[in-house]
Parts: structure tokens; C-alpha cells; sequence
């Protein structure tokens, strides 16, 4: 039991960290879904081009959550300058976007399944879920990065402890 308690505390912030990422990405996906299938209504100015609809969709979700995640998620971590953040945020996006785009576009041209729930299981359900597994470790890893404290020598150590 004590030995579970202690998993539980080490790993909070990751707990904390993700509850708050899949909230943002929550309501991320209700912007991107309902922009898509708006966009590929059959009066629709994108009606007959669901690749493109799916990247205006994702690029309206992506600029929401980058602001959520950064002032949210993420808000204790170390800031960088803007520009860098959010250059790297719209590139790791682009990969996002080719991810979910890609699975749109296998269905769509390669297997020509072009029925509303066929777009949507490949842009929405099979895309998404790939999409957002590799958002989530790159957005840690290269956006939004935890600084670590500077190793402290033995003497310095001790003396912080006197």
C-alpha cells in the first residue's frame, strides 16, 4: 500500500500534466470535428475537397490549443521566446496534420471510400488518435520544456542543508 502511495505521488504531475492535455484536447477536437464536417457539407464551399477542409480545421484547433497548453497545461513550465514556441508548435503540427491528413487521404483516394462516417472514422477517430500520441510527447519534448535545475556540487549541497 505504501509502496503504491509512493507511485502515485512520483508520477502526480504526470497525471495532472495529461488530465489537463486531454481536456485541451477535448475541446480541441470538438473545433476541429464540427469545422471539418462543416466544411465538407454537401453545400460547402470544401464539400468536394475533405484534405483541405481537414487542414483549416486543424489549423484553427491547433492555434486554440496551442494558447490553452501554453497558459494551462504547461503554464509552470520555463517560457521561451513566442516565436520559437509557436513556430515549433505549428511544425510539430504540420507532422500532426500529415498524420491525420494522411489517414484522410488514404481512405479518401486510396481505398475511395467517400461517405461522411469514412471521413470522418479516418480524419476523426484512426488520424486523431495518431495524431495526438505523437502531439503529446513532441509538444514535452521540444515546445514546452521542463528546464532541470542545475546539479548543485557536494559542498553546495551541504550547505543549503546547514
Amino acid at each position: 500500500m505504501k509502496a503504491t502511495r509512493a507511485l502515485y505521488a512520483r508520477f502526480a504531475h504526470l497525471r495532472d500534466e495529461l488530465a489537463k492535455f486531454g481536456v485541451v484536447g477535448a475541446i480541441a477536437f470538438v473545433i476541429d470535428a464540427g469545422l471539418f464536417n462543416y466544411l465538407i457539407a454537401p453545400s460547402a464551399p470544401l464539400h468536394k475537397h475533405p484534405v483541405t477542409a481537414k487542414a483549416v480545421s486543424v489549423t484553427v484547433a491547433a492555434t486554440f490549443a496551442y494558447f490553452a497548453n501554453r497558459h494551462w497545461t504547461w503554464k509552470d513550465r520555463t517560457r521561451s521566446s513566442l516565436r520559437r514556441e509557436y513556430v515549433l508548435f505549428i511544425v510539430l503540427n504540420g507532422i500532426g496534420l500529415a498524420i491525420a491528413g494522411g489517414c484522410l487521404a488514404i481512405s479518401e483516394y486510396g481505398l475511395h471510400q467517400h461517405s461522411w462516417l469514412a471521413k470522418n472514422l479516418s480524419a476523426n477517430v484512426v488520424g486523431l488518435v495518431l495524431a495526438t500520441l505523437f502531439r503529446w510527447w513532441a509538444y514535452r519534448r521540444w515546445v514546452f520544456v521542463d528546464v532541470a535545475e542545475p546539479e548543485r556540487s557536494k559542498d553546495a549541497a551541504s550547505a543549503a542543508v546547514v
